[in-house]
């Protein structure tokens, strides 16, 4: 009888571990498996329209969005093509054998408690993933304090049946009402991180991640073996990632003049193709690799997509000009579970 019960109780978890999803990311061209797309909700405060935390964006697209409130209503042909634009985007990553996840819609609940902003737009921000750990982020912007609620779905469906490490950013300290910092944080957001093996990237402009944010990030993943680089950016550039994207191992695309202090010295011997800043706030570094041998980015940088195909490197085009308007492009939309070689 106990050998029986001893049978039953392997054979269980052997189930168990087959129905896992399994969580890694090893670095940010190796070939993408599984990721989680974007929904596309957004209703922008009035008090960040009429602070300095959108200079971010090409002042064309500030006026796009000066009216506020949710897009759908009040510009709902530019809502459906931003719906399109990620449905035609899902329809490339699948096409390349990619499992693709999305968050639900905020609840109106969740928008009711949200003050004069919610956001529920760029997977990549609210959480990020190093290596088998999964880290809930914490987000400068008011508007954008709740965006991982939706995600919650998928860290209960796929998160929390893996082998993999869960955890959250320390909440934010609660700032003055005067105060134009938000506060002293910690704010670590994903779209500041970039995953080298072993060597993690943050970027810092003071719009997202911050010197408290980054020094919490080195804290938690020194015990299992990463280093953490912060990489200054220009106050004009929202994520690292709008300045800096890896393509492949040896090859990366550059907005030189948003890093402060130069590429970072582990990179200054990759072969970098370069943007100028304007080109960097449009979006130009923030394609997204599904490998090492195909890159996504968007025809407006087509100039780009040539350069690329020039290393062997095969480039699909996605129009993502609505998505580009609201300071985001195919990388922000996107926040992978498993990028495993």
């Amino acid at each position: 009888m106990g050998d029986i019960v001893a049978q039953c109780v392997c054979e269980s978890a052997e189930i168990r571990r087959s129905a896992m999803t399994e969580v890694y990311v090893e670095s940010e061209f190796a070939p993408l498996r599984t990721v989680v797309l974007a929904r596309s909700e957004v209703s922008i405060p009035a008090s960040a329209m009429s602070s300095d935390d959108l200079r971010f964006l090409p002042a064309e697209s500030r006026k796009e969005i000066a009216v506020g409130g949710d897009m759908k209503d009040f510009a709902p042909e530019r809502q459906a093509r931003w719906e399109g634009e990620r449905e035609a985007f899902r329809t490339v990553l699948e096409r390349h054998g990619i499992q693709v996840h999305r968050p639900r819609p905020l609840t109106p609940a969740e928008k009711a408690t949200a003050g004069d902003g919610y956001a529920n737009f760029f997977a990549r921000d609210p959480f990020f993933t190093v290596g088998n750990q999964v880290i809930e982020a914490s987000m400068r912007l008011l508007h954008r304090r709740r965006e991982v609620l939706p995600l919650r779905e998928v860290m209960r469906d796929h998160v929390y049946p893996s082998d993999c490490g869960y955890v959250a950013v320390p909440m934010p300290e609660v700032a003055a009402p005067d105060d134009p910092t938000l506060g002293p944080g910690p704010f670590l957001e994903g779209g500041d991180v970039l995953v080298l093996g072993e060597k993690v990237f943050v970027g810092t402009s003071g719009l997202a991640s911050n010197p408290l944010g980054i020094q919490w990030l080195a804290k938690f993943l020194a015990p299992y073996g990463y280093t953490v680089e912060k990489v200054r950016l220009h106050r004009r550039i929202l994520h690292l990632d709008c300045a800096l994207g890896f393509i492949k191992e040896g090859l990366l695309v550059a907005c030189e003049e948003a890093l402060l202090d130069g590429i970072p010295e582990p990179l200054k011997e990759w072969e970098r193709i370069t943007v100028d800043l304007d080109r960097a706030t449009s979006l130009a570094t923030n394609g997204l690799p599904l490998g090492p041998d195909v890159y996504v980015t968007d025809p407006e940088f087509s100039f780009l997509g040539q350069e690329i195909e020039k290393f062997g490197v095969h480039v699909e085009y996605v129009d993502f000009s609505v998505t580009r308007s609201l300071g985001g492009s195919f990388r922000c939309s996107t926040q992978p579970l498993l990028r495993k070689s």
